[in-house]
């Protein structure tokens, strides 16, 4: 019989009728035999998820504030649920447990990962409670090491051992635990990766990525309305698309399924039948057509590029060395480093220089590193990716991005292609995105 796996985002789980709809989901299919949690999303453009409520709890943790009304706003949000479903679920002391756990993770400055937990570990019992299974907190199974990184095949072994012995589980996603009980969580879009390693140590057929969207699109519907779907995508080109700002499918989920070459499909809970996306795991050569010249494009603003120019930089060992140990010294990871044969630029993220001067500090410590004749700093500048396994295939694919945006008026700023021809990023200044992301969009999906 074969397995699915089945994650189901913070919006598709937002209240008592969401979760009717995902119950009514995975009953449908008895395959569907391990469900992976988020916590409650919003209701709507002003409402709040619960995780960044449980966040303002710890912030006022950490002054000294006892009980909120914020805590009382998410006891409430959990009640209306557990209400609206008609379950016999007291939370009471689940919620007071939480309260003091919050309270004592700022006390001992443990930071917000405890904190920002509790939606999903709440929840994990709410909707194990609509379903009838056991839940399985994802301390117990999810192993990270004293400093917070995962230990992927820890994990596997405990998820392995524990779902080994149970036919179905609700497992909470985004967090786990180091040996010592101490909860860590997995960042943005920790829950894709929860169900990821749920599928590979289930030996999953399918994992189930289940949404708000009817799977992923060619690009941002924000900024393309008419955005078409992709039928299918394969691992590489996923994370690509995903690590260039696609938000549906965290790009670090792709490597547990991937090595085990689980298939995942992206799909929604408002529309089940649809189709959605495949996220397939075999070669670009061996995909099939997606329809379109490209597989998709996604972008993401507020970068710094700093050029370094100095007269016969190609000759000069070490150059490039020098000039990156002084990123790797404060910290700084770069996105790219396009270089001609007298310069060599470094595009940075814009987080990095919250603090006042850091941007210029960090130009003149280039410049003393490598002695350069030159620094300039070029700001608010967006990188857009546009990838897609057929780009390779066929003539003037670069040609036409490039014509694509001119004739719409996008000067280009910065050019990066890869030796793979999987895709090719551009910078242009953030003022317009919008128009080059509609630009490459309209030239090659018809």
């Amino acid at each position: 019989m074969s397995v699915k796996v089945c994650k189901f985002g913070g919006s598709s789980v937002a209240d008592a009728d969401c979760l009717r709809r995902v119950a009514g989901i995975v009953q449908s299919d008895p395959a569907r035999r391990y469900v992976v949690t988020s916590a409650p999303g919003k209701r709507g453009p002003k409402d709040d998820k619960v995780t960044d409520l449980l966040l303002l709890c710890y912030e006022s943790a950490l002054r000294g504030v006892g009980r909120s009304e914020v805590m009382s706003e998410i006891a409430n949000r959990f009640a209306a649920i557990v209400d609206g479903l008609g379950l016999d679920l007291p939370l009471a002391d689940v919620l007071d447990g939480v309260e003091r756990g919050i309270a004592d993770s700022a006390e001992r400055q443990l930071g917000p990962d405890f904190a920002a937990s509790r939606g999903e570990a709440i929840h994990g019992r709410v909707v194990a409670a609509l379903l009838g299974w056991p839940c399985v907190d994802a301390a117990e199974v999810v192993r990270f090491d004293g400093r917070g990184r995962l230990d992927a095949e820890a994990t596997n072994r405990l998820l392995q051992q524990r779902l080994g012995e149970m036919s179905h589980a609700v497992v909470p996603g985004f967090y786990g635990a180091d040996p010592t009980g101490r909860v860590w969580t997995l960042g943005r879009g920790g829950s894709d990766v929860t169900g990821s390693l749920v599928a590979r140590a289930v030996g999953a057929s399918v994992y189930e990525n289940w949404t708000d969207v009817p799977g992923l699109l060619v690009t941002d519907p924000g900024v393309v309305p008419e955005a078409k779907p992709i039928r299918s995508v394969t691992y590489r080109e996923l994370r690509e698309l995903s690590y260039s700002g696609a938000r549906v499918l965290h790009e670090d989920a792709v490597f547990p399924v991937r090595e085990a070459r689980i298939p995942v499909r992206v799909k929604s809970t408002s529309d089940p039948d649809a189709e959605g996306t495949e996220v397939l795991p075999v070669s670009e050569d061996e995909a099939p057509p997606t329809g379109y010249d490209i597989t998709g494009v996604a972008g993401r603003n507020d970068f710094t590029i700093f050029t370094l120019e100095k007269a016969q930089m190609n000759a000069e060992v070490g150059f490039g060395r020098r000039a990156l140990g002084v990123l790797e010294d404060r910290g700084i990871s770069f996105e790219h480093t396009p270089s001609g044969i007298d310069t060599f630029s470094v595009v940075v993220s814009e987080e990095y220089f919250a603090e006042p001067g850091s941007r210029g500090a960090l130009a003149e410590a280039l410049q003393k590193a490598v002695d350069a004749d030159t620094v300039e700093v070029h700001r608010h500048i967006s990188l857009i990716a546009t990838v897609g396994r057929g780009m390779r295939q066929k003539l003037g694919m670069a040609a036409r991005l490039f014509g694509a945006l001119a004739k719409a008026g996008v000067n280009i700023r910065l050019i990066d292609q890869g030796s793979s021809e999987l895709n090719i990023i551009v910078g242009v200044a953030d003022a317009q995105y919008d128009d080059a992301i509609r630009a490459i969009y309209h030239e090659f999906v018809k």
